[in-house]
């Protein structure tokens, strides 16, 4: 095993709790969903990769962005204009990325849901309908609480690993294709930190293609 396979299970410290998670899509069809989170938690300002929206307006793939409340409030006007395609859509990551929601109190969990939710409308007039737990830590009390203000929790089928530092395009790209299978929901970094991920994404799309695979939303995907 590579050591960059290694990294991968310390990247994503998921809870072992499944029930209510969509971690694929519901399908045997040769598709996948592209997402990518935007990650901002208090005192860390982040911004959009330019790089990597560039690829994906030139691919005209559809995409979910998972983002913070913190990073919508500070790339409000960027994301009012991705949130007008109709290949995009931006889906709540919390509030302020705390790495732990399981050791939240219901009152934190559902103010990390809602103020989260306050932003994203604000800025794209559409109530988010998916969620996802920062690092995809979570336990069945904070589940249930994000379930019950009307989200669905989506994560993903496996970690690509790209915020590791010293992984290169090619092994991100390598890795994801050797990964992904009928229904991968596939989750990346659009907030500055997984530099690898720009450079990976043409010839991952272009694979992909190749094998068969097309790109599908979220929302078209999940019922």
């Amino acid at each position: 095993m590579s050591r960059f396979a290694l990294l991968i299970p310390l990247l994503f410290l998921a809870s072992p709790v499944r029930a209510g998670v969509i971690e694929r899509l519901p399908t045997g069809d040769k598709v996948v969903a592209l997402t990518f989170d935007a990650c901002e938690a208090k005192g860390a300002p982040a911004f959009l990769d330019a790089a990597i929206l560039k690829v994906l307006a030139a691919e005209e793939v559809p995409y979910t962005i998972f983002a913070t409340g913190l990073f919508v409030r500070r790339n409000a006007a960027e994301l009012a204009r991705l949130a007008a395609s109709p290949l995009v859509r931006i889906e709540n990551h919390s509030l302020d990325h705390p790495q732990h929601m399981e050791r939240l109190g219901a009152p934190s969990v559902r103010r990390q849901v809602e103020e989260a939710d306050a932003a994203i409308q604000a800025v794209t007039g559409r109530k988010p309908r998916f969620f996802r737990f920062p690092a995809g830590n979570y336990d069945p009390a904070s589940l249930a609480e994000v379930e019950a203000t009307g989200h669905k929790v989506v994560h993903w089928t496996f970690p690509s690993g790209d915020p590791a530092r010293d992984v290169t395009s090619g092994h991100l790209r390598d890795w994801v294709l050797s990964k992904t299978r009928p229904g991968s929901i596939l989750i990346f970094h659009v907030n500055q930190r997984a530099p690898a991920t720009g450079p990976a994404l043409p010839g991952l799309l272009a694979e992909l293609r190749r094998k068969g695979y097309r790109f599908v939303a979220l929302e078209e995907a999940l019922p």
